[in-house]
């Protein structure tokens, strides 16, 4: 499977994004598609996760609260919205895909075999 993100951008302190992740290729078989970010310097870090069907979802605690995973199967894209961002959140956004549902170690980037270029955020103060 393939993966495209986009929906990234500058935005002030306190703005909202929504980033996309559309997946093309054998998208006929469901996958875990979680979002990942890496700031300059730091290593790549678990944002959100969603399994196929939608219907669990896991957060890293900074996010809980203010970001929402979802999927639109029928687009096959993935959607992380972003509110009340800070500068915290700048980074280079990923998505990932692991085939079938999320494993228990789904915040480990390792687990997943397929990954988009990545959307640029960065949030000014």
């Amino acid at each position: 499977v393939q993966l495209q993100a986009s929906g990234g951008g500058l935005v002030q302190a306190g703005a909202s994004l929504r980033l996309s992740c559309a997946a093309s290729g054998r998208t006929f078989i469901p996958h875990c598609i979680s979002w990942f970010r890496q700031a300059a310097g730091e290593d790549r870090e678990f944002v959100a996760a969603i399994n196929p069907s939608a219907g669990r979802t896991y957060y890293t605690d900074s996010v809980k609260g203010r970001f929402a995973i979802s999927r639109d199967n029928a687009k096959n894209t993935v959607y992380l919205q972003m509110n009340s961002l800070g500068p915290a959140d700048t980074a280079v956004y990923f998505c990932a895909a692991d085939v079938g549902y999320c494993k228990r170690t789904y915040y480990d980037r390792h687990v997943y075999n397929y990954w988009g270029q990545g959307t640029q955020v960065t949030v000014s103060s």
